[in-house]
C-alpha cells in the first residue's frame, strides 16, 4: 500500500497524445510540453520553442470564459495597449471630417475621408483591416454599415474606433491596441506579439492582456471567472497557462 501511494505521487504528467495526422516536427514540438500548465514566464518561453512554422509565426492567446454568452450581463468585451505591440501592420481607414484628414494620416492612417470612403464601401471596395471614426460621422454609416458589420470592421465605441480623439486612437491602434471580444462559445482569442519577440517581451504582452481581461469582468458572471488559458503559435501545440 505504501509503495503504491508513493509511485502515485512521484508519477510524472504525461502529455496527450496528439490527434490527427500530426507529423514528425510537430510531434517533437509536443513532447517539450511536460506539464499540464505553467506560470506565465515559463509558458512565453515555452511558446518560442514550439512553433512548427518556417516564417515568424503569431503568438496567440485562448482564454475561455466562464459564461453564458445569451445573457447580455456575461459578455466580455475590452480592449489593451500591448507594451510591444502585436508586430503586425494593419491599415487603418479613418472616417473623419475634412479639417481631419490631414491630421489623421500623419498620425498613420492608410486611409482618411468622409463621404469619398463611404462610396468607396458601398461600390465594393475594402483596402483596410480597421476602420475608426470621430462620433460626429457615425450618422453616415448607413448603407454601408451591413457591409462593415458582416465583416466585423464597423467602428464602434465597445471596441474603442469611436473617439473624439482621432489621432491617439489611431496611434495607439498602430502600436498594438487589440480588442478582446468573446465568440459564441465563450473563448476570447486574441494574437499578443510574435514568436521572434523572444520570451520576455511575449511574457510582459501576455501579463498586459490577462490583467485587463481580469478588469473586464462583468457583473453577471459570479464565482470562478476564467476557465483556461492556453497560448498557442500559428502553427505548433497549445501550452496552458496556470490562472
Amino acid at each position: 500500500m505504501a509503495k503504491a501511494a508513493a509511485d502515485k505521487k512521484t508519477k510524472t504528467y504525461t502529455p496527450p497524445r496528439p490527434k490527427g495526422g500530426h507529423g514528425k516536427k510537430y510531434r517533437e514540438k509536443a513532447a517539450l510540453i511536460e506539464k499540464r500548465a505553467y506560470p506565465i514566464a515559463e509558458a512565453a518561453a515555452l511558446l518560442t520553442q514550439v512553433s512548427t512554422a518556417t516564417f515568424d509565426a503569431t503568438a496567440e492567446t485562448h482564454i475561455r470564459i466562464n459564461a453564458d454568452t445569451t445573457q447580455a450581463d456575461q459578455l466580455v468585451r475590452t480592449t489593451v495597449d500591448l507594451p510591444h505591440g502585436t508586430g503586425k501592420s494593419v491599415r487603418i481607414a479613418a472616417f473623419v471630417p475634412d479639417d481631419l484628414i490631414n491630421d489623421a494620416k500623419k498620425a498613420g492612417a492608410h486611409l482618411a475621408g468622409n463621404d469619398d470612403l463611404i462610396a468607396q464601401i458601398d461600390g465594393g471596395t475594402i483596402d483596410f483591416d480597421i476602420a475608426v471614426a470621430v462620433p460626429s460621422m457615425m450618422k453616415s454609416f448607413g448603407k454601408v454599415a451591413k457591409t462593415l458589420g458582416q465583416r466585423g470592421l464597423m467602428p464602434s465605441p465597445k471596441a474603442g474606433t469611436v473617439s473624439d480623439n482621432i489621432v491617439k486612437t489611431i496611434e495607439a491602434l498602430k502600436k498594438g491596441r487589440v480588442e478582446c471580444k468573446m465568440d459564441k462559445q465563450g473563448i476570447i482569442h486574441v494574437p499578443f506579439g510574435k514568436i521572434s519577440f523572444g520570451a520576455e517581451k511575449l511574457q510582459q504582452n501576455l501579463e498586459a492582456l490577462l490583467q485587463a481581461i481580469k478588469e473586464a469582468q462583468p457583473s453577471g458572471i459570479k464565482g470562478i471567472y476564467i476557465l483556461s488559458v492556453t497560448v498557442t503559435p500559428t502553427m505548433g501545440p497549445g501550452v496552458k497557462v496556470q490562472i
